[in-house]
């Protein structure tokens, strides 16, 4: 076999990830395994918190493996200048920075799709485009906001899954998105901003429930006692 028909198949495009702890890092950590060159863009102060946090930052070294990064201030001018020039050679850019960060530094996606406009912008959020857009979110509530907790505890002593589950299907969803509009993009020439959510992510994993619910006149607490455990 050729060196052409190994090479993975994101092989040639290139990624900046501006993320932190588990759900942007997992995104570009999916897009790194596919072959894409990905470029983790830094605080200079510190880093992705996921370095301080406990485990000696073993959660940052697992999520962000297969990447190259560079520390860059964006709060400064010769910062910003760095990442745009950055900007103007990348294929996706992707964050899961709290809603309105970017925006507030000047490099919210309309100022970055002008300095390229075959940008793929990905954003990872507490919600998609609605009354709570503007909430930051975390993954166990997210877990509790969509009903999951309430599923995976015991009757009327919601818990939260072990794993950071909703940081990582709503990474998943929007690397889904991605390659959507990476193909969107052959056609078109142009790239589009997605935004995928924590909350509504919890929601579509629980949908099936709400439908027997909606179906059943049963709620799900009733459920959970009939069966034991919702399978």
């Amino acid at each position: 076999m050729t060196a052409k028909a190994n090479a993975l198949p994101l092989a040639g495009i290139r990624v900046l990830e501006l993320g932190h702890i588990v759900a942007g890092p997992m995104a570009s950590l999916i897009l790194a395994d596919l072959g894409a060159d990905v470029i983790k863009v830094e605080n200079p102060d510190g880093g992705d918190q996921a370095r301080r946090m406990p485990g000696a930052g073993s959660g940052y070294y697992y999520f962000n493996r297969n990447k190259r990064s560079v520390a860059l201030d964006l709060k400064s001018a010769r910062g910003k200048a760095a990442f745009l020039a950055l900007i103007r050679s990348a294929d996706v850019c992707l964050d899961n920075y709290a809603p309105g960060a970017l925006d507030r530094l000047g490099l919210g996606y309309a100022v970055l799709a002008a300095e390229n406009p075959r940008l793929v912008y990905m954003a990872i959020k507490g919600f998609l485009p609605g009354p709570y857009d503007h909430r930051p979110s975390l993954d166990e509530l997210a877990q509790l906001m969509g009903g999951l907790a309430f599923m995976t505890g015991p009757p009327g002593r919601p818990l939260r899954a072990g794993s950071s589950i909703i940081d990582i299907g709503a990474a998943t969803y929007g690397v889904i998105g991605i390659l959507a509009a990476l193909r969107a993009r052959e056609a078109t020439g142009v790239g589009q901003m997605i935004t995928s959510g924590l909350y509504e992510t919890t929601v579509f994993w629980v949908g099936q429930w709400m439908a027997r619910a909606v179906a059943t006149g049963q709620p799900l607490d009733a459920l959970v006692k009939n069966e034991g455990t919702l399978k």
